[in-house]
């Protein structure tokens, strides 16, 4: 799912102006002329309304590792009016291979205060801040998320993830939740009910107002004549989103499903992250080399891969191998990766610009491949009888009544033929 980059003159009634008496003029409903030329390219890409939306959001991050200090680094620069980050844990020896903010002697110091004094010094115009410890933050309702714009979580078990999901729910704030291990990485976004617009040229096909797909409609479409003569149609969608508990165990869209050689395009990184969640669950740790984890391991990923319906050569003993050898590993270059499509993404939903990740996104960096899947199931709010999402009508237990995209995951089995690992 690829979104397109819209690069733009100055538009949205913003125009440039000089300093008066060495003071910034405002051009733009809450942006100076500084801000203007400080956010300049920005601005030409997204334009002055969506930098005004960026300007005043306060994001809150935790964890601040290889991924995060990637997100806190883009979402910093790209002017969000303040940056709060969770992470008390220390220092350590590791952390300075994969980490830019932190020096040899912050050794033994907290992450969030190393850190914050260099990443303040990114942009002076946003508040850098730390917001304590992640107890501490476990332990808070939803009070307390009701004042930021977006929560990240990175790096987490499952446990947590929906923990800090939930109450980000019960407060109506957006939810993303991301991870790497070594060559491999994941984003999943929750945002709730989210609306954005869609810029293009206008094509002979009219576009249809109603259902889009399982999670996504069209709810309105405009057209604009531009300055090259052309006509370009604006249209604005709604996208559905659930939480990643429910994410966590939903099946593929009905339309891989259907499809043999869509199911065998599905990576096997897939059904490892479902596996991996569900083995720190149990044990409180990544599996290791050990016989015993190796034989759970692979059991559990082995009834993911047919939880999903997916065919029996999609899991090989060498990507397994492959996955547990790079679990909890921080690699630059995939934390770069993963850390700018998380940012890319935040900076287009606080804008309501472009389709914004639903909501399943895996980076393969051995494969060199990124792939997104919307795994979605009916929220709880939405669970209701004779509720509907997008037009589609959502029965008491669920599921869609009459519509091809309810398919039922298939349930937990023991693996006939699990794969081996040496």
């Amino acid at each position: 799912m690829a979104t397109d980059t819209l690069e733009q003159p100055l538009a949205n009634g913003t125009s440039s102006a000089p300093h008066t008496n060495g003071e910034s003029t405002t051009t733009a409903p809450g942006l100076s002329a500084d801000e203007i030329a400080l956010y300049d390219r920005q601005i030409r890409l997204w334009g002055a309304k969506a930098q005004e939306s960026i300007r005043s959001a306060n994001v809150l991050l935790v964890s601040l590792r290889a991924l995060g200090t990637e997100i806190a680094k883009n979402l910093t620069l790209a002017g969000i009016s303040s940056l709060t980050i969770i992470d008390d844990e220390p220092v350590t020896e590791e952390d300075l291979g994969a980490q830019y903010f932190i020096r040899d002697s912050d050794i033994g110091t907290p992450r969030a205060e190393a850190a914050i004094p260099r990443i303040q010094e990114l942009n002076p115009r946003v508040k850098v801040q730390s917001g304590g410890s992640l107890a501490q933050l476990l332990t808070e309702d939803q009070n307390y998320y009701k004042p930021y714009s977006i929560i990240i979580a990175c790096d987490h078990d499952l446990l947590t993830l929906s923990t800090i999901n939930t109450t980000a729910r019960f407060a109506s704030v957006p939810f993303y939740a991301a991870g790497i291990h070594g060559m491999y990485g994941y984003i999943f976004a929750d945002l709730l009910t989210h609306e954005f617009v869609v810029e293009r040229e206008k094509s002979n096909i009219p576009t249809a107002i109603g259902t889009e797909s399982l999670t996504r409609s069209v709810i309105s479409v405009t057209s604009q004549r531009g300055n090259d003569g052309k006509t370009k149609e604006i249209v604005r969608k709604r996208e559905q989103y659930c939480p990643l508990i429910l994410a966590n165990s939903s099946p593929l869209p009905s339309g891989i499903l259907a499809s043999q050689r869509k199911l065998k395009a599905v990576p096997a990184l897939l059904p490892c992250l479902r596996a991996l969640f569900d083995f720190q669950r149990t044990t409180g740790h990544f599996p290791s080399h050990s016989n015993q984890d190796l034989a759970a391991f692979t059991t559990l990923a082995t009834a993911k891969s047919r939880e999903l319906q997916l065919p029996l050569e999609t899991l090989k003993a060498d990507f397994l191998h492959s996955f547990i050898k790079n679990l909890g590993a921080e690699i630059v270059p995939t934390a770069a990766f993963v850390g700018g499509r998380l940012a890319e993404d935040v900076i287009n939903v606080l804008g309501q610009r472009e389709q914004p990740i639903q909501n399943f996104a895996m980076f393969d960096g051995e494969g060199l491949e990124g792939r997104i899947y919307s795994l979605w199931s009916a929220p709880p709010e939405v669970v209701m009888a004779g509720q509907s999402v997008n037009g589609l009508v959502v029965g008491g237990g669920g599921g869609l009544v009459g519509s091809e995209n309810g398919v039922s995951a298939v349930g937990n089995g023991s693996a006939a033929e699990a794969i081996v690992l040496d």
